[in-house]
């Protein structure tokens, strides 16, 4: 197992992404184009044509085996790595109307997912300037994209949140309008021991009761730093230097310009749905170089730019 392996999406997921955005173009009579290009072969380089941080690499591999498995990708950026403009990032090699077929496919992947490590990379970098606080996700990701944007997220050096809506429990407002809170966490440990319970809150009195009630961890949402300055000090007073104490996390409003004010105010972890659902995609291309006949020597890809 390499040592990044925990950067990238199960493989089922990967598969079954990849096979889904396939369909898309070429149901029900495959690349028409496509099949105008004989056997030819190519190599092509991928690259990146804006800074950013790289995400995706086994859904581009994966979209060129589904297509063709004779298809070649190497990779000179492992997933995760910080890429400039202009730089390559890996090379595809094989015939090319395999390439040419599954290139949007790939590239859709490669840019969306590190659209999403690019945002969170920035938005890491911005809160370590104010404190020691992680960034985290939400589950404000695209429907079927989950596993993939999670994945990207901790590309960009953040971390995951729970991933559905089974991994642990959650109490937010709209749970809690029949429910107070210590009743609610009282319930919730009876009926599934073991589980994290997470409580969300908006005032001072609703951190503390959550505190008292034995929540696992408290969302503080849509707090100034100076409020949620006060549910630490709260926390500090009822937990003190206690070897399992309430993990604190800030969410709500959270912005590049305002994220180290959060990240100062001594919580936990500071999510943001912006990460996956406000990320933009990084611009990345793949530019093919001259092709050989099959069997022919394989030549490589042209510089594009005539460096």
């Amino acid at each position: 197992m390499n040592e990044d392996d925990w950067l990238h999406p199960p493989r089922h997921a990967v598969v079954d992404a990849v096979a889904r955005a396939l369909a898309e173009d070429l149901d029900p009579l495959g690349d028409l184009t496509g099949t105008l290009l004989g056997d030819d072969r190519a190599e092509a380089r991928i690259t990146a044509r804006a800074a950013g941080r790289l995400a995706g690499t086994r859904c581009v591999t994966e979209a060129f085996a589904q297509v063709d498995p004779s298809v070649e990708v190497t990779w000179s950026c492992r997933e995760g790595a910080a890429v400039g403009a202009g730089e390559t990032l890996g090379v595809v090699r094989g015939p090319l109307a395999s390439i040419v077929t599954a290139e949007r496919t790939a590239l859709n992947f490669l840019g969306f997912l590190s659209g999403i490590a690019t945002r969170t990379a920035a938005v890491v970098d911005a809160a370590a300037a104010g404190g020691p606080a992680r960034i985290w996700d939400t589950r404000k990701t695209g429907p079927g994209t989950r596993a993939l944007s999670k994945a990207a997220v901790r590309a960009g050096g953040g971390r995951n949140h729970r991933g559905n809506l089974s991994d642990w429990l959650m109490l937010k407002d709209n749970h809690l309008t029949g429910l107070g809170i210590s009743a609610a966490v009282a319930t919730a440990r009876d009926r599934w021991p073991g589980r994290t319970i997470h409580v969300e809150c908006d005032r001072l009195d609703q951190c503390v009761e959550a505190l008292r009630a034995g929540a696992d961890a408290v969302l503080l949402d849509n707090m100034s730093p100076e409020e949620v300055r006060e549910c630490v000090a709260a926390a500090g007073e009822l937990q003190g230097n206690a070897p399992r104490r309430t993990l604190l996390e800030v969410s709500g409003g959270i912005t590049l310009d305002n994220v180290a004010d959060y990240s100062g105010t001594g919580v936990d972890l500071i999510s943001s749905g912006g990460l996956t659902n406000a990320a933009g995609v990084l611009d990345v291309g793949l530019d093919i170089g001259p092709v050989a006949a099959d069997g022919g020597a394989l030549r490589p890809g042209v510089d594009p730019d005539g460096a």
